[in-house]
């Protein structure tokens, strides 16, 4: 019984570990739905490593990687939001 509600448990840890963030929603404007551009211009998110991710947003934040658009895009976010995006992004396939 125990084991059971371990593994039950476990699988909602792991659900909800890679839910989609809210912020994903402008992402896909750009990025796609799925992390996959239809636009070659806008590189693909999906399968990216977590970390690349999450420095480029806080980069993007910082200045330090200039573009104006992103610059926008990631001026609301905060630490949590950037690694959970990189997050899901990085668990995509």
């Amino acid at each position: 019984m125990f084991k059971k509600l371990l593994l039950a448990a476990s699988a909602l840890v792991s659900i909800n570990a890679f839910a989609q963030p809210p912020q994903a929603a402008l992402c896909a404007g750009c990025h796609g739905q799925n992390g996959i551009s239809a636009i070659p211009m806008y590189p693909n998110l999906a399968g990216q490593k977590k970390q690349y991710l999450e420095d480029q947003l806080k980069k993007f934040k910082s200045g330090e990687r200039p573009n104006a658009i992103m610059k926008g895009m990631v001026a609301s976010l905060s630490d949590a939001d950037m690694k959970a995006l990189a997050e899901y992004y990085a668990n995509m396939k």
